[in-house]
């Protein structure tokens, strides 16, 4: 076993080709353009993952943001993104010869990156301090010509790095994203009537907005009942590293001057961001509180959310729903797929609804074996695999409730089995327990006695998922549930006819059927673990040996999934069920 510096060129973005005359009308200007043309979106996030050469985000939240802005351009709605640009990215991971993790930033070159110099510039108060942010611009483009701006503020010595330096500095870049985004867009002229909060980083937007309308005229609490109203919260984890909380202490010193231009008082701000449980100020309560809609990202985690901040509305129903994620198709299906499907009639193209997806069916079995055999010849290639071989993809965030060491907590057993597994994935840089775990794997990876059956492959990044991902044969999730709110990666996993082995959390609990993958029931570790086993030896591993039958697997995975958790899908209703809604309340205000 071994570990492998993988190294890719291809584009991280490449807009499917609209290969017929369908009507050349976008899917907004068919439905909802005539009637909502002053709608504009400003969808706020602290990373955004749009390409492999800009290098501005970490995991899982940068790339739904990334597709969200891809599947926004696709269908032709009229919505910017807000974030940062970080000049030394993020970071670019290694191993040590102990096989730990090492971090290494590397300076991004904007116009390299393809980013656009803005002829405007804000300024922002930190502390005391005035500092002056410039503005850049990428252009997100679809084969079809529409385009999404991403618009990132710069800061020197500040937007340094993603997530880098300590709580200060933290407060400093979130202030930054917040203020400085709603200054950036009125600095461009631009007038959003719906504010999309993706996390709560940038949650101190809405008192930046409160400041805007009470310095206008507003009276304080008419002010906060507008903002309110036009803003939608999306909170992506139960887990407390994606819920952000500060100290008292820090919250007013950076955001006391301004709220007080708000009309609050300091009192009154940090019972904004108050919560049972929560001990500090919270971003997530804040942006509850301030925000007229919110939702998690799958149908369990809207339950475990609702459940987990029920004392903020005490006496009422929780005001949190759900948009279940999707994956952004333009992006995450193999383009050798791609032309495949294209062959029956499929149109990946097209919202989900208007794709033919059914026509999946048709697709004769040997040839979509031999697209899929293609895409593990070249995985082989990266890993030195057997392409013959049952291959097992385990790649996502090394995060500890992930449990990427289960598959491996019986070795004999495991490899009795004729499989073989590329693990994947980085460890934030101050996540200790993360990294401990990612070098008993890499460590595995190198022991000689193993033979090549475990590969772990360097800087898991949009290129090397692309990579990854479809050449595999089963896609392996095991988290602790109901701790994976979403989990992109086994979508990606099925739109490709890769075939899901997971946990019944977050996206999984409402795809499973038998007829697309495996399910473990997510109880203890020593449960999952048998459970796990069992199935690769009593299921995964004669099917995998009946290729009539494993090849209509695939079949069922793309025709029934692709079409419901394709990002266009999951924007969709983030149009009809929140971005509508708010603008009307905004109007009725």
């Amino acid at each position: 076993m071994r570990s492998v510096r993988c190294a890719l060129s291809s584009p991280s973005f490449s807009p499917l080709t609209v290969s017929d005359t369908h009507d050349t009308a976008t899917w907004w200007e068919r439905t909802h353009g005539n009637a909502e043309s002053d709608l504009l979106i400003a969808y706020f996030s602290m990373e955004f993952a749009v390409d492999a050469g800009l290098p501005i985000y970490s995991g899982g939240l940068g790339v739904l943001a990334g597709d969200h802005l891809k599947a926004a351009a696709d269908l032709g709605i009229p919505l910017v993104g807000v974030g940062l640009f970080y000049r030394g990215g993020y970071f670019t991971q290694g191993l040590s010869k102990e096989g730990r993790q090492t971090e290494e930033y590397h300076g991004v070159d904007p116009e390299a990156a393809g980013l656009v110099r803005e002829p405007v510039s804000v300024d922002v108060e930190l502390a005391g301090e005035k500092v002056t942010a410039a503005v850049w611009r990428y252009d997100v483009a679809t084969a079809v010509g529409t385009t999404v701006p991403l618009y990132l503020l710069d800061v020197d010595m500040l937007t340094d790095a993603l997530y880098s330096g300590d709580r200060e500095h933290r407060i400093r870049q979130e202030l930054l994203l917040g203020v400085g985004g709603v200054r950036a867009l009125s600095a461009l002229g631009l007038k959003p009537t719906v504010f999309h909060v993706n996390e709560g980083h940038s949650a101190f937007l809405a008192i930046e907005r409160a400041r805007e309308l009470v310095e206008a005229g507003k009276e304080p609490e008419r002010a906060l009942e507008i903002v309110r109203r036009s803003t939608v919260f999306t909170t992506h984890t139960p887990v407390p590293a994606g819920n952000e909380v500060f100290g008292d202490d820090l919250v007013l010193r950076y955001v006391g001057d301004l709220a007080a231009r708000a009309g609050l008082a300091k009192e009154d701000l940090l019972a904004l961001g108050r919560a049972e449980g929560v001990s500090g100020f919270g971003l997530t309560p804040l942006a509850l509180r301030l925000s007229a809609a919110a939702n998690g990202v799958s149908e369990l985690h809207g339950e475990v959310a609702r459940e987990m901040w029920a004392p903020l509305w005490p006496g009422e129903e929780p005001r949190i729903g759900h948009v279940t994620n999707g994956v952004h198709l333009g992006t995450w299906l193999a383009p050798e797929l791609e032309q495949l499907l294209r062959t029956v009639g499929v149109r990946p193209e097209a919202p989900p609804d208007e794709g033919n997806w059914d026509a999946t069916y048709e697709l004769d079995n040997e040839a979509l074996w031999g697209v899929h055999a293609a895409l593990k010849e070249r995985l082989a290639a990266l890993t030195g695999f057997d392409s013959k071989r049952l291959t097992i993809g385990f790649a996502r965030r090394f995060a500890t409730y992930k449990r990427a060491g289960l598959v491996f907590s019986d070795l004999e057993r495991l490899l009795q089995l004729p499989v073989q597994i590329v693990v994947a994935g980085k460890a934030h840089p101050q996540d200790v327990e993360g990294k401990d775990v990612m070098q008993r794997i890499v460590e595995l990876s190198r022991d000689p006695a193993v033979a090549g059956r475990v590969v772990f492959l360097e800087n898991y990044d949009l290129d090397l998922a692309r990579a990854i991902i479809p050449g595999c044969d089963i896609w392996l999730n095991t988290p602790r549930r109901p701790h994976e709110a979403s989990g992109t990666s086994g979508m990606k996993a099925a739109v490709n006819g890769v075939p899901n082995l997971s946990v019944l959390d977050g996206w999984w609990a409402e795809a499973y059927n038998p007829e697309v993958g495996w399910a473990l029931d997510g109880t203890t570790d020593e449960a999952d673990a048998e459970q796990l086993y069992r199935v690769l030896e009593q299921q995964v591993v004669p099917r995998f040996e009946s290729r009539d039958d494993w090849v209509e697997m695939m079949k069922h995975s793309i025709a029934q999934l692709a079409p419901r958790f394709s990002m266009q899908r999951a924007v969709i209703e983030y149009v009809e069920r929140y971005y509508l809604p708010a603008t009307a309340h905004v109007r009725a205000v």
